[in-house]
């Protein structure tokens, strides 16, 4: 669309609140935005003077526009999150590896529930806990609930008839339903503990403990009392880990942001029962140019959308615009009163300074990791140009792969490196259109066809520096076809041949074998 023919658009827009998204010269969505008044806030983005450098490049980049009328700002909110989950425009702030983070499931819908991680939050009946950033520490710490409530691990129908237990009962890991040697009422009562575990009432779980240990030992079931008093000592020990940062018993988030060179970590606090009981910290997309209300209240709406609860208070680092919109929404995902709240003084203001400083740690860390991984990449991007006779080091190479749906549908995958970073943003999958049957080599030439025709109609894929395409000879000629067909210039081209790890390359007989431990590959 005509710049002239956008600016038409916005002049026609309703004055109400809605949710808008932009689009680029290919039609895809580059940026969602909610607004209180649609036609005085899409008009800002074609002003004359945008001082901003990332919104005055996105704004160049609009084609198309379209909009989404709701009844309230609290309906905009929700609209915004969700379009921007499902688009992930790459204008938008957004958490990073949102769809990875893992979260602990009690499948409280079985009659026998089981506890596992999983990386999908769904409102199906379970119990969820999360989302963590580190997977390492989920792991252990669903070994340790393991440990100390054994909940069963297996798929089997519990009908408490089984003649024998498996190894888990034997070690100790699991009550033994399957056999009859644990009762619905006594599974159901360790599925409690675990759930009152995750959620830091720690105290209610040792106090129900020693009552336990107690009424065992008068009735001299002095080997089951023995190991109450072990899990009431383990817990214990996790207890004396954690930090009390508040005389009342009280639910509380802290969420603190730290920046650097146009990057930015977030740290929440997770505070239960007035203790500190862990700490998460969360690397924000699209950052660069924006103002901390918005990257912490951009934050809040995407955190509390994939979290199965919300505390009644949340202390932020900075007042956030919108702020009474939020805590409506918030509010209704609680069922009671949230409040968002600036501390200015006290306890809770040094709790934010700890958790500002975590942040600002954990960002310095993963700028440490970047450079070893640059430094990494940098070195295998140089082994890679010169292994191949490149001028220079390939900044984005795309690396395509024909595959076949049982044995039917034949669908084409685009892996794309910018950098030699993995651009899963730029990852396509094509459906092949015009090849009948298994013909490998006439798919290859049909998506390369695709995707350079597409190129040279200036929509905005970026040309790649190097085509690597997965087979031999045969996939290596069939993409020089197409190169040639369409006169694609200033683009290397490889075939790689994964058993063997060959690579081939026009105009050379043999293949290039590249030792097992280079860095290249």
């Amino acid at each position: 669309m005509e710049r002239t023919a956008l600016e038409q658009v916005v002049a026609s827009l309703p004055q109400k609140p809605g949710v808008y998204r932009f689009k680029d010269s290919a039609g895809e969505v580059i940026y969602v935005g909610k607004a209180v008044n649609l036609r005085n806030r899409v008009r800002s983005y074609f002003a004359d003077h945008i001082p901003s450098t990332k919104v005055r490049n996105m704004a160049l980049q609009i084609a198309d526009l379209e909009v989404t009328v709701v009844a309230s700002e609290l309906e905009a909110l929700v609209l915004e999150c969700n379009l921007i989950k499902q688009l992930r425009p790459k204008y938008n702030i957004r958490l990073k590896d949102d769809k990875h983070y893992p979260y602990i499931r009690v499948s409280l819908d079985e009659e026998w529930p089981r506890v596992d991680i999983t990386r999908r939050y769904a409102k199906d009946g379970a119990r969820y806990f999360g989302p963590y950033t580190d997977t390492r520490s989920v792991y252990t710490t669903l070994n340790l609930l393991n440990k100390l409530f054994r909940f069963r691990r297996c798929n089997i129908e519990i009908t408490g008839k089984e003649p024998r237990p498996c190894l888990d009962y034997h070690i100790h890991r699991c009550l033994g339903p399957c056999i009859g040697a644990a009762s619905h009422d006594d599974y159901a009562d360790a599925i409690r503990q675990v759930c009152l575990f995750l959620d830091g009432r720690h105290g209610e779980i040792i106090k129900s403990l020693k009552q336990r240990m107690k009424r065992l030992s008068q009735e001299m079931q002095y080997e089951r009392a023995a190991y109450v008093r072990d899990q009431i000592a383990a817990l214990q020990t996790v207890v004396e880990r954690q930090r009390v940062v508040s005389t009342a018993s009280e639910d509380q988030d802290v969420i603190a942001l730290a920046r650097n060179d146009g990057e930015a970590c977030v740290e929440v606090f997770l505070i239960r029962g007035g203790k500190l009981i862990a700490g998460e910290h969360f690397m924000l997309a699209n950052a660069a140019d924006e103002d901390p209300q918005s990257l912490i209240a951009n934050f809040v709406t995407q955190y509390y959308d994939s979290t199965p609860f919300v505390p009644p208070r949340i202390l932020v680092q900075e007042d956030i615009g919108e702020a009474s919109v939020i805590e409506s929404w918030l509010r209704a995902k609680r069922g009671s009163k949230v409040s968002v709240t600036v501390p200015r003084r006290g306890s809770k203001a040094e709790l934010m300074e700890l958790a500002a400083s975590n942040a600002a740690s954990a960002l310095e860390q993963m700028r440490a990791k970047w450079m070893a991984d640059r430094a990494k990449t940098t070195s295998a991007l140089a082994e890679l140009a010169d292994n191949l006779d490149l001028p220079d080091a390939p900044s984005r190479i795309e690396c395509y792969d024909i595959s076949h749906i049982q044995g039917t549908s034949t669908v084409a995958s685009m892996v794309v490196f910018v950098d030699g970073q993995p651009s899963k943003d730029h990852y396509r999958r094509f459906e092949i259109k015009t090849v009948e049957g298994s013909d490998d080599f006439a798919s290859m030439r049909e998506v390369l066809r695709r995707r350079f025709k597409r190129a040279k109609t200036g929509a905005d894929w970026n040309p790649p520096d190097l085509v690597i395409v997965d087979g031999g000879k045969g996939q290596l000629n069939a993409a020089r076809e197409v190169f040639t067909e369409l006169e694609v210039e200033g683009v290397a081209l490889a075939a790689l041949a994964k058993e063997n790890e060959e690579l081939f390359v026009p105009n050379q007989g043999g293949p290039i074998i590249l030792p097992r431990d280079s860095q290249s590959l």
